[in-house]
């Protein structure tokens, strides 16, 4: 079980230097457009610098599969979301990015909310799901990739609008965090479905769920539309909301997909359910808008 906790918070160190690293490699880039994903793919494989926040991330997905194999989903998205605490950290010392009254307090919400949901945790008590219906996955993942791409295209028109107030990001956020979120149940049901020695066997039971083919969707659209909001909102903002987003998303319907169950115990189930709403006051407690310049 601890090693499963190790695994996670590796997993928000790979994560928070990757999206650092391409904001960083961004603000040198030209102007990204989502009619045009392309010329996005294009323009981010010539820097150097993006292409390695892109293989932190990517291996901070790796570091994900051996998570799902030893701790239970719940209690997996309470310590992602500790890397809320470095991102701020990172994104304040490298990128300049300052956060604002609302965001340090939430930063210590987060802070005592990954203390609450590790600390429901006990080794032998939670039972990780070994898989789930894939027709019941499909059920969940469809709408939420609808959901999370027509938010996108709204806060994009509302963008291109005149004289609207600067956006800090939120919708952006909202909505990459969905498309995240299935993203994180495909990686769930992927790490289910490697659990032979025969890698033939592996690769072919794997194939024939949805699973690669929604992680396949999730890393081209999401690439696409995080980028191009990564480079017109803070990281320091929109990160923290879509990792909050996804955290929800994965914990609550990814606990019912996989049947997974809570803590039995009251003072454990009460940690961690708390944990999870605290977590989700890091979302409310940010602001909508950026100020006027």
């Amino acid at each position: 079980m601890w090693w499963g906790v190790g695994a996670a918070l590796l997993a928000n160190v790979l994560y928070s230097v990757g999206f650092v690293l391409e904001k960083r490699a961004l603000r040198n880039l030209p102007a990204l457009s989502t009619r045009r994903p392309l010329r996005i793919l294009v323009v981010l494989l010539t820097s150097p610098l993006w292409i390695a926040g892109s293989l932190a991330l990517a291996a901070g997905f790796a570091a994900q599969l051996v998570v799902y194999r030893a701790l239970p989903i719940a209690a997996a998205q309470g310590i992602f979301v500790s890397g809320l605490v470095l991102l701020l950290l990172l994104s304040s010392a490298v990128l300049g990015e300052q956060a604002s009254g609302r965001e340090r307090y939430a930063l210590g919400g987060v802070l005592v909310a990954l203390l609450m949901v590790v600390a429901s945790v006990r080794e032998g008590d939670d039972v990780v799901s070994s898989g789930a219906p894939w027709p019941l996955v499909l059920v969940v993942c469809v709408p939420t990739l609808t959901a999370g791409v027509w938010l996108y295209g709204r806060v994009e028109q509302r963008a291109r609008k005149r004289h609207r107030v600067p956006t800090s990001g939120i919708g952006y956020g909202v909505a990459v965090g969905l498309l995240y979120g299935v993203s994180s149940l495909a990686i769930k049901g992927a790490s289910s479905r490697l659990t032979t020695a025969d890698l033939g066997d592996a690769a072919r039971s794997l194939f024939a769920s949805p699973y690669p083919y929604l992680l396949l969707f999730t890393a081209v659209a999401g690439l696409v539309m995080s980028q191009a909001a990564l480079q017109r909102c803070r990281a320091s903002l929109i990160v923290p909301v879509c990792t909050t987003v996804t955290c929800l998303f994965t914990a609550v319907l990814g606990t019912l997909t996989f049947g997974e169950t809570l803590p039995d115990d009251p003072l454990l189930l009460t940690l961690r359910v708390a944990g999870t709403a605290l977590a989700l006051s890091v979302l409310l407690a940010m602001p909508r808008h950026d100020p006027q310049p």
